[in-house]
Formats: structure tokens, sequence, C-alpha cells
């Protein structure tokens, strides 16, 4: 077990987590229950889900949680793909905010890997 938020991956997601708060305070009313709250859902997921594997003290479930991480990932770039769609998000900032989430992904897919191949202890990157 370590201290998750010496990760640069978790930093990364928890900024992107509040800058996806910032963005949705201008969605409209009616989405609140609605793309409002599913992509502060899965902003937040990957911070959260990143901080639980470190909690494990467990190789197979720190990975687990990666994974987890990387799907979440995935919904909050498709949620952000209709937000722009539906005209929520100016398309700069859409692109800035997918952009953001790509670079996240490359980081959780090249930790995964690191913590794959790592023999027994959890690396800290």
């Amino acid at each position: 077990m370590f201290d998750f938020r010496k990760l640069r991956i978790w930093q990364e997601s928890y900024t992107l987590t509040l800058e996806v708060y910032r963005l949705t305070r201008s969605f409209p009313r009616d989405e609140l229950f609605g793309l409002t709250s599913q992509m502060r859902r899965a902003a937040n997921s990957v911070p959260h889900n990143i901080a639980e594997g470190c909690g494990r003290n467990s190789k197979p479930e720190l990975l687990r949680f990666i994974v987890i991480a990387m799907g979440s990932a995935s919904e909050l770039e498709s949620e952000v793909l209709v937000a722009q769609g539906l005209n929520f998000l100016p398309s700069e900032q859409a692109e800035l905010l997918l952009e953001r989430i790509t670079q996240l992904r490359r980081m959780l897919t090249a930790y995964y890997q690191k913590v794959k191949n790592a023999p027994d202890s959890q690396p800290k990157t």
C-alpha cells in the first residue's frame, strides 16, 4: 500500500475531474440528473478507482482497478462527444477535454503495463 496522491495518473485524473465539474455547471438544468451526473460520475470514477486499487495492497487488485479506471475514462470520452454534439460544450473546450482524456488513458495503459511487469511490489510513478 502506498500514497496514491503521489501518482501522476491520480493527480491528472483528479484535476480532470475538477475540470469536468466546472464545465458541466453550464449544462442545461434539465440535464442535472442526465448527462451532467453521468459525466461527473465517470470522471470521479477514474481517480477513485486508482486510489482504491492502491489501497488494496495486491497486484491483481490494483490491475483490476486500473482497468475499471480505463473503462471510466472511455465512458467520459463518449459523454464528452455527446455533450459536444448537443452543443452543451463549445468545440474548443470539448477538444481540449478529449485530448486530456486520451492522454490519461495512455498513462493508465502505461501504468497497467508497469504494474503487470513489476516483480511483487507496486511501482510508484
